[in-house]
This record gives structure tokens, sequence and C-alpha cells, in this order.
């Protein structure tokens, strides 16, 4: 008897299966999107493929007639820029705290609970105060995205720490190496591609933060294009921008994927 749970789909299978459901869901919205434009023509709703692409294209292609900057790459840009520096700290800060409280008792005994109560704050409420103690300028789009990202890397790089197998730890004291040289030679080189992992995991919550913040006090980046274009119901433009915000993350996340696996080959073979 041939059962579901055992039946592995071919690769050519397998791909058109990846690639159904967006099928589906374009296929979906230009039936939608022309049954809406029947009944109105001038309907922001569902704009055509074509009328995005319009849109975009002047996006791309043609300078802003009020900055003379090309509006797609100058936002890309600015939150590009945000969301790399917001997640390398948090990765740094993530490094330094998780080993600290996995290895040291004495500091686990400190800084865990701080740590743990930061991660349950809710980011978002504390929006209006790093606001009023960084102003609206990039530093406070920054902390926001420190702030809700490091303590979630904190916590995981925490869990990784405290599952190395204590016979290595056993072993290389043995040996004679002190503290230092153990966070160094044994803890560091096999949390490092777990540190990559926990940034892959992370990577849509800063997005979240980086949309949020610059929709509330920004002049430039993605998340204050959406939000200044909503008003005037410019769907032609919003969906392009979320759709390219998705791409940007799917590219993150697979470089991040290939530059573990080019780091760390033996990672995930353990």
């Amino acid at each position: 008897m041939r059962r579901v749970i055992n039946q592995i789909p071919a690769k050519p299978t397998n791909l058109f299966l990846n690639l159904l459901p967006f099928l589906l869901i374009i296929l979906i919205y230009t039936f939608s999107s022309n049954e809406m434009t029947k009944e109105n023509p001038n309907q922001k709703i569902l704009p055509s493929f074509e009328k995005c692409a319009t849109t975009m294209h002047k996006y791309i292609f043609e300078p802003s007639k009020r900055t003379g900057e090309y509006v797609l790459l100058n936002d890309t840009t600015s939150s590009l820029k945000r969301l790399v520096i917001g997640v390398t700290v948090s990765a740094v800060i993530a490094l330094v705290f998780g080993i600290v409280l996995g290895m040291i008792p004495y500091m686990n005994s400190l800084l865990s609970p701080l740590v743990w109560t930061f991660s349950l704050i809710p980011t978002m409420a504390i929006l209006p105060i790093l606001f009023i103690i960084f102003g609206l300028g990039e530093l406070s789009k920054i902390v926001l995205i420190i702030f809700g990202v490091a303590p979630i890397m904190i916590r995981e790089i925490y869990q990784r720490v405290r599952e190395i197998p204590i016979e290595q730890i056993i072993k290389v004291q043995t040996l004679g190496a002190n503290s230092w040289q153990i966070i160094v030679r044994i803890i560091i080189p096999q949390i490092l591609p777990r540190l990559v992992d926990a940034i892959r995991i992370t990577l849509g919550t800063a997005w979240i933060f980086l949309i949020s913040a610059e929709a509330i006090a920004s002049t430039e980046g993605l998340g204050y294009r959406i939000f200044l274009v909503r008003r005037y119901l410019a769907m032609d433009v919003i969906i392009p921008y979320v759709i390219w915000i998705t791409l940007i993350a799917f590219l993150m996340d697979y470089l991040l994927n290939k530059l573990n696996y080019k780091l760390f080959p033996w990672f995930g073979k353990e």
C-alpha cells in the first residue's frame, strides 16, 4: 500500500507544485482586476499589470521632478542602509550577550532577567519614546530595529550555546584551556553559522520595524513611499513596492543561506 507520506515528487513535478500557488494568485488577480475594470474603468483597487508596469517605469527610469533622484533606487538604498546597519548591530550584540549568558553563570544570573524582560516588551509601543529620545532622524529607526530584533537573537544564540555538548567543554578544560580560549576556539566557531540562521529568522521582523518607522517619520524609504501614496489609493505603486520588498527579502535570505553553506559546509551535517 502506497502511503501519501512516502510519495516524493520528481524534480519537474516539485518545480511545478512550487510555482502553482503563485500562478493561481496571478490568475485570480488578473481575472478580478479585469472584472472590476469592466464595471468601473477608473477603479484603483486592483490595477492591471500594465498600469503597474507603467507607473513603476516612471519610478525606476525617470528622475523625480522635485528632487532629481530616481525614486525606487533612492527608496531602496535608504531602506537597505537602515536595515543592514540595524541587523548587523543586533547580530554583534546577540553574539556577545548570547555567549556571555550561555557560558558565564554569574552573568547569566545578572543579565538574563533583563534580556528576557526586554524581549517581551512590544517594540512598537516604545516607538514614541525612541522618537522623543533619538529624534526623527536615522538613529531612531535603526535603534527600533535593534530593540526589536536583538533580544530575539540573544535568546536564540543563548539556546544554541547551551546545546553545545558539555563533553567538549570538559575535554578542553582538561587540556588546560582557560575561559577565553574555550570561547574563542570552541564556542564561537560553532555559534557563527547559527548566528547567520538567527539573522535569517529575524529578517522578516526587522523589515516590519523598518517599514513601521519609515511610515511614521521619514522622507524617503520603501515604507515611507507606501504610506505616502496610500492616501491616493495608488495601488499601482503599493502593490509593486510590496512585491519589490518581498523580492529583496527573499534575495537576502537566499544569499545568507549560501553564505552559511560556503563558510560552514559542515553545518547541518553534524
